[in-house]
């Protein structure tokens, strides 16, 4: 039996995105904006409601376009409040058009937003090496740091705990449990 991080459970979703996306490496700018958006969606939510409903995010949202995204107005905005395969909360979708807006802001200026995003790591992969989630931490202070530039930027949805969790997701760090066959597969 493999084994995995304490927090999967027997959904094939959950097994599948902790297998194959969690944790791993992304240095793609579409794929940055998508998850910077989905862990903005995700505050106050569970993880797997948002993987449930990712599909329908990703179709409703343009596939996670900023270009198209940042030139959202409020007739586009009425009808993602109607979509009910998506999180229509009125603030998290006007945060992902302002979020697109900067984001667009940031590429222009570093280039990417990768090249930005990474900084807050040094441009590598944090190694951790927690013996259980019990350890892994909520926040850390280059999950602030990134936080407070990004709120300076004019980012919406970007608390130090979203961005520890996208942090998470994209693979800025390494959060498997030691236990967990992707820790060593990351190294």
């Amino acid at each position: 039996m493999v084994q995995r991080c304490a927090w999967t459970t027997n959904d094939p979703l959950y097994l599948d995105y902790h297998d194959k996306e969690w944790g791993t490496p992304v240095h793609d700018d579409r794929i940055l904006f998508e998850f910077l958006i989905l862990e903005g969606a995700q505050a106050g939510l569970s993880w797997i409601t948002i993987l449930k409903k990712r599909e329908n995010f990703r179709l409703a949202f343009d596939n996670f376009d900023p270009v198209i995204i940042a030139a959202y107005n409020k007739t586009k905005i009425d009808k993602l409040m109607k979509n009910e395969g998506i999180i229509r909360n009125r603030l998290k979708i006007y945060a992902a058009v302002i979020n697109a807006q900067a984001f667009l802001k940031v590429q222009k200026e570093f280039g990417s937003f990768d090249k930005y995003i990474w900084q807050f790591t040094g441009g590598a992969v944090k190694q951790n090496n927690w013996e259980s989630i019990k350890g892994v931490p909520s926040f850390t202070k280059e999950s602030d740091l990134m936080s407070k530039d990004l709120k300076k930027r004019g980012f919406k949805f970007v608390g130090s705990t979203i961005c520890y969790a996208f942090m998470q997701a994209v693979g800025m760090v390494n959060d498997h449990t030691v236990d967990c066959y992707r820790h060593t597969e990351l190294l």
